[in-house]
């Protein structure tokens, strides 16, 4: 069969490609076009846009490349009615992707949304467009199915990806043993604004870190590190062989408690994208560890927060035996609230049943 395949960032073009891999073992004459990455390449996606090309964080970033924004709308269509897909498989990105469902849905397509929109964190009303859009929607953390079903949408929990990503990955630890890594995103406005904060902290405490160099992601985006290094060999790497870790945000939160390193979350964006999203946003935390657990299992700096002060005191915290055993042991639940091996064969065969 053919799928037409939508992946927007470097989270989507892990989980996409390992969906493509799930999907190849049930279909070998698969084919498979669309947006993605290098991994969603490397299995086999002929790309007509790179992810790379496609992250736009906050509402002044998005403003600002709306031309873009709109040029890759009309390749995505075009694409897709060249192509025409026995299965649309749309992989969080949810700005673009449910504009993208609406579109595939009038033209007769079969649309699978895997990861889907947090809409129990703002914008509950997209639960209306994938109701209405999309024939099967797959969720990753365990509590979307029931939020989704709420609203009478036919949600499924097929487990989260991440953890057969992290057991296939045949990534060695780094040949040194690394104190502090720092995982400052893999966004370009990320870097700008969260990293100089993350190594002000370093600085002023004496220490050296190793920086996580994102995938797609040029060296020269990376300035004055100073006596810092810059970790080329992947972020699984550079985890399997930390100690400590300040992690921005994001899909990397979890990779880090899935690998059981103590961390602190950051996070820092446009004083306007924060004005407007601190008015929409409705949970209590930002880091995805805290959410699943429902409560505060790593501590978050957020925006002001995000300062020298702050990140000092947790690098001190993030010292102590005793902080970093209480952690790891709060850690030890995550596998099975996240619905332990296989998600991306079920959501592989769900797809496939549609």
């Amino acid at each position: 069969m053919r799928y037409f395949i939508l992946a927007g960032e470097s989270s989507g073009d892990l989980h996409g490609s390992n969906l493509m891999h799930a999907i190849k073992q049930k279909d070998p004459n698969a084919e498979f076009l669309g947006f993605g990455g290098d991994r969603m390449e490397n299995q086999g996606c002929k790309l007509i846009k790179h992810a790379n090309d496609l992250s736009f964080m906050g509402f002044a970033e998005v403003a600002m490349n709306i031309r873009s924004i709109f040029d890759n709308f009309s390749l995505a269509k075009e694409g897709m009615k060249a192509f025409q897909p026995d299965r649309v498989i749309l992989i969080d990105y949810p700005g673009f992707n449910l504009r993208m469902a609406k579109f595939a849905k009038e033209e007769g397509f079969h649309v699978s949304y895997y990861i889907a929109p947090q809409v129990w964190a703002w914008k509950a009303g997209r639960t209306k467009q994938l109701k209405a859009y999309c024939d099967q929607v797959l969720v990753i953390l365990p509590f979307e199915e029931s939020f989704l079903r709420n609203h009478g949408v036919d949600a499924e929990f097929v487990g989260h990806p991440l953890i057969d990503a992290l057991e296939n990955d045949l990534t060695q630890a780094l040949d040194q043993e690394v104190d502090l890594a720092l995982l400052p995103g893999s966004r370009k406005q990320e870097l700008k604004r969260i990293l100089p904060v993350m190594l002000e902290a370093v600085e002023s405490e004496g220490l050296r870190a190793h920086i996580a160099q994102a995938p797609g992601m040029n060296p020269s985006s990376y300035p004055n590190l100073g006596s810092n290094s810059l970790v080329k060999a992947g972020t699984y790497a550079l985890l399997r062989s930390s100690r400590r870790a300040l992690v921005t945000s994001g899909t990397a939160t979890l990779e880090t408690a899935l690998l059981g390193i103590p961390q602190a979350v950051c996070y820092k964006t446009s004083p306007v994208s924060y004005a407007i999203g601190k008015r929409l946003v409705k949970v209590k935390y930002i880091s995805l560890v805290n959410l699943i657990f429902d409560k505060e299992v790593l501590p978050e700096y957020i925006q002001g927060d995000c300062n020298l002060k702050n990140l000092k005191t947790a690098l001190t915290n993030l010292n102590r035996e005793d902080y970093r055993m209480k952690m790891q042991d709060q850690y030890k639940a995550l596998r099975e609230k996240l619905g332990g091996k296989g998600a991306s064969e079920r959501a592989a065969q769900r797809i496939l049943e549609l």
